[in-house]
Formats: structure tokens, sequence, C-alpha cells
């Protein structure tokens, strides 16, 4: 499958990040204005102001009202951010956004075919409790460093029959799971997503290289289909000291 050209907003930001990767402006530097960028860039003034909001939702830049836009000071925690656009790329949500934070995400991966779902699971994909899943436990790296645990769960009545049975097997092994249910006829429309505060389990900190009871955010998240049918659910967990977690959401303008 080919995949699209990334749009203009996207190009635009990730040199505006390799710029400041490089110092080319400091931190409390002011930013040329708007204008100034858009023309350098040869884009619209619409484009560059995408472009530099996905740097201010990264906490890299920040917006003064009536001043400008400066290089924001660090954080000691890196944002990840979760939003309708992690999906539309093509392959590795996860690998597209280690990218954006001039990272490079690679993962690790164990599939366990004909598992049978634990009731909460088997609650969120609409299915009986016991019905058989392909079960596949992931360790995600940031430069090689554990930055997130993922445990996803489809069903075998969906993808049993299919070359995409086993996620990081066959022809679209680490594609991510909307292209993989896409090339089996099926179209993931929504994506659910619940946040939940726990506390690390012993296998999740020696995972992870926290310690037993360090707070982590557990999202649990399942995929729909177009006809509300749950095709794919996971147990994503962040460790809370390293990362923070932000929701983007597009508003409609009316």
């Amino acid at each position: 499958m080919g995949h699209e050209e990334p749009p203009q907003h996207e190009v635009v930001a990730n040199d505006l990040r390799r710029r400041l990767d490089n110092s080319e402006w400091r931190v409390g530097d002011k930013l040329p204005s708007r204008a100034q960028l858009a023309e350098e860039y040869g884009v619209g003034a619409n484009v560059m102001q995408k472009a530099q909001e996905r740097l201010i939702h990264e906490g890299r830049l920040e917006g003064r009202v009536g001043s400008g836009t400066y290089v924001a000071k660090p954080r000691e925690r890196r944002r990840m951010i979760r939003s309708r656009h992690r999906e539309r790329r093509g392959g590795s949500p996860f690998r597209a956004d280690m990218a954006e934070l001039g990272r490079t995400g690679t993962w690790e991966a164990h599939s366990e075919a004909r598992t049978p779902a634990p009731h909460p699971i088997a609650q969120r994909l609409g299915i009986e409790p016991g019905a058989l899943c392909v079960r596949t436990s992931y360790e995600f790296l940031a430069d090689a460093q554990p930055a997130q645990l993922s445990v996803s769960w489809e069903p075998m009545s969906i993808t049993g029959d299919t070359p995409i049975v086993l996620p990081e097997m066959g022809p679209l092994a680490g594609m991510g799971v909307v292209e993989r249910m896409r090339s089996i006829g099926i179209d993931i429309v929504t994506a659910l997503e619940v946040p939940r505060p726990a506390r690390a389990t012993q296998e999740q900190a020696n995972l992870l290289g926290i310690s037993r009871g360090d707070q982590v955010l557990v999202i649990e998240r399942t995929y729909f289909d177009g006809d509300g049918r749950a095709v794919e659910t996971a147990n994503i967990t962040v460790p809370d000291a390293r990362w923070e977690v932000a929701y983007e959401f597009g508003v409609d303008a009316r």
C-alpha cells in the first residue's frame, strides 16, 4: 500500500523541530513573525499557524498574546499526544509519534493465539467471556529506552482465517491495527480511550525500568468499525514520571 505525502503543516513542523534541536533559536528567544516564516517556507499563513500550533501542543513553543511565539522552557516529562491524526499517517502510530519527538520508536511483541478473553476484555469487545482471541503483548522503546507497554486483544472470529491473524507476522507486520484491519475489508472509524491512573505491578516495573508501585497511566483503548462493532482492544501502560499524556481534539467552527 502506498502512503500519502504528509500534509504541508507536518513538513513545516518537522523542519521547525529540526531547527529547534539545532539551537537555531534558544529557550526564551522570539521566533520570526508567522508571516516571515510563511514566506520563508513558501506556504500560506494557515499552514504556518497549524505547524506552530503543533509545536505549542508539544510544549516546544509558547504563544504570548499580542507579543508572538517564543521557544518554551523544556519540560521534565515529554508529552505524548493522543489525537485523531495519529491514525491517519499510515503505519505504526507509535513510530510516527516518536519520529515527531526526534526519537526512534521500536518495539518487541509476543502473540498468543486461541487465548480465552477474560471478562473485562470480553465486555469491551462485545463477545462472550472465554471467546478465543489473539493476545499480543508489546514493549515499546524510544531510542532503546522503555517508553510504554501494551497488551492487545483481537477476536479470532474476525481475524482467525486471515493473513493478519498474528499482528507482528505476515504481510502487514508492524503496520498498526488500522492498516491491518483495512487489508481485510474492515474500516476502523472510531477509537474510544479511557485513561485510568494505576500503580505499576512488579512485571510492569521490570519492563519499564521503574519501581513497583510507581504511578502509571493505563489507557484502555478500543477500536470500532462503522457498525459500532469492537474489533480490537488494548491496555496501554505509560510511566507517569517520564510522560504526560495530552489529548488533542479538533473543534468544529460553526
